[in-house]
């Protein structure tokens, strides 16, 4: 049996950040046990390959949600990183703080320490303002901006919005260009920028393909791992902790697994129960969207990707200069806006991409294809979601995909969320701007839709937004919570800790990579503090 001072349960986004920080600032010995293979993958550090890993078998779990009773019985995809780096390895790449006021509702739902002021310096440490600078690389990628967007924000001029914003500081409500984690071309995730510095520090072993069984447990106080590496059941044990970083999906699973949790639905799959808590694997939070596509007859990023002619030229670009749309996300105009005056905090997470896409299948799994005409789409999520929903152990074997349910649209809320949202869009629609550019809608078009409409038409078609969190929250006693946001222990369970975004009280109003890079980094130096660890 091997020993470490840490086992970090994870190589994504928060368990690479976990890696670096328990080893460097502690100066302890740190395992990081990964289910998935390597990053380092064409596919992972070409930015715009994320189109090419939405499906790939090898790199994403391709999970699915239960049918969803609001959303006309459908099943959604939930795509989740099975690789070094988790999801940030095959996200978009956006990079967003989220509102100061998402903060100010943690400090008031309990976790002291965890306001905006309190985290907005948590995340001035993790980012890198330039190529040559330590952590993760935030970039504007100004250069790379597609011709069209400047009607995204000529449209939202027109519409006497703030714009230009910096959705990373202080007063992030407008409308302007994101931030992507990207350097010198490439992507820029928690694995490069963290993990493998650890590594180079000699403190941290990272192990590849290697499946967490479960947590072992000796009485009241987690010991270690067991785990499945090259057909052989291996144990790990842990002397100061074992640190859960495998995502709002699979954090609860393995602690399940486990035997923490509820203790009459674990007692059912024939898990012996350590620690009951039914809180575990609850409270599941998700941003849902719809999008609208219009044809335009001025090019956009179509012209660039559709025909196999265009794909080679910019391949060729790409690689010669790390330049053009590969260089770039898709994901390049939006923000942050309230659909109506009395609102305290914008509800409304908009973008507006200038692409439109089909999405089919195949044999070969889900294909993401370019209009062959000019095209941009509009999106919007609200951003303040009050349905809950669960993730559940279905079967008490090992890496099987566990039971995920939304519970979306299940409150009246969400259902106005979901028509002033539209009906917000539709005021970009209706701009002059956009109106001398667009020959028509693809499809449906919320300005042309009652609210009934607009409704039933996102039941039909929305999706999740990837952003799944809550399902481990923090909070001040295991009443209602998993996690002591004091030490990121959990509740009645000694050496356990969690710190991704399973531990979210509430979901952030943005995109989430940066929070849970945050809650991974903060959470450590609580980790540490709690082991009475040097910072």
């Amino acid at each position: 049996m091997e020993e470490f001072d840490y086992i970090v349960v994870g190589a994504g986004s928060a368990g690479c950040v976990l890696a670096h920080d328990l080893s460097v600032s502690g100066n302890a010995t740190v395992l990081v046990v990964e289910a998935g293979p390597s990053d380092r993958h064409p596919y992972v550090r070409i930015p715009l390959g994320y189109g090419l890993l939405y499906d790939n078998p090898t790199r994403n779990y391709r999970l699915h949600t239960q049918a969803e009773a609001n959303l006309a019985g459908r099943r959604l995809y939930v795509p989740r990183g099975r690789v070094v780096g988790g999801s940030g390895s095959i996200n978009a790449m956006v990079w967003c703080r989220g509102l100061p006021s998402d903060y100010a509702d943690w400090a008031r739902d309990g976790l002291t320490g965890w306001g905006w002021d309190d985290v907005a310096p948590v995340f001035d440490s993790l980012e890198a303002r330039d190529d040559a600078a330590p952590g993760i690389r935030v970039t504007d990628p100004v250069a790379l901006r597609h011709p069209f967007t400047r009607h995204f924000r000529d449209a939202a001029r027109e519409l006497r919005l703030p714009c230009d914003t910096d959705f990373n500081g202080n007063s992030p409500e407008g409308m302007g260009f994101y931030n992507i984690t990207t350097r010198k071309g490439q992507r820029d995730s928690s694995a490069q920028a963290f993990l493998r510095p650890a590594i180079a520090g000699g403190l941290v072993r990272l192990l590849t393909g290697a499946q967490v069984q479960k947590i072992t447990v000796a009485g009241s106080r987690a010991t270690g791992i067991a785990y499945s590496h090259r057909g052989k059941t291996c144990t790990a044990q842990a002397r100061r902790g074992v640190v859960m970083a495998a995502g709002a999906i699979g954090t609860p699973q393995i602690m399940h697994l486990s035997g923490i949790g509820d203790g009459n639905a674990l007692q059912s799959l024939g898990i012996a129960t350590h620690l009951h808590n039914p809180n575990v694997g609850r409270h599941l939070q998700d941003h849902l969207a719809v999008g609208y596509a219009y044809r335009a007859h001025q090019p956009t990023l179509n012209a660039q990707l559709y025909s196999l002619p265009a794909k080679v030229r910019q391949t060729l670009r790409y690689f010669a200069m790390r330049q053009g749309p590969l260089a770039n996300s898709v994901n390049q105009y939006g923000g942050f806006l309230r659909s109506a005056d009395d609102l305290a905090a914008p509800d409304q997470q908009l973008y507006l991409n200038p692409a439109s896409y089909t999405i089919t299948r195949s044999s070969g799994g889900l294909n993401i294809q370019p209009d062959p005409f000019a095209g941009y789409s509009l999106s919007f999520q609200p951003t303040r979601p009050t349905s809950r929903g669960h993730i559940a152990v279905a079967t008490p074997i090992p890496g099987t995909a566990p039971d995920i349910v939304l519970n979306a649209l299940s409150t009246a809320q969400d259902c106005h969320d979901v028509v002033v949202g539209a009906r917000l869009l539709a005021r970009f629609v209706q701009t002059r701007t956009l109106q001398t550019v667009t020959d028509a809608p693809l499809d449906t078009c919320p300005a042309r839709m009652t609210d009934a409409e607009i409704l039933d038409d996102f039941r039909a078609r929305a999706g999740t937004v990837f952003h799944p969190c809550g399902t481990c929250r923090m909070g001040p006693n295991a009443t209602g919570s998993v996690v002591d946001p004091r030490s990121m222990a959990v509740h009645g369970m000694e050496g356990l800790y969690v710190a991704d975004a399973s531990t979210f009280p509430s979901i952030p109003s943005g995109n989430i990579n940066a929070p849970t890079l945050m809650v991974a980094r903060k959470g450590a130096r609580l980790i540490l503090q709690h082991n009475r660890g040097s910072l």
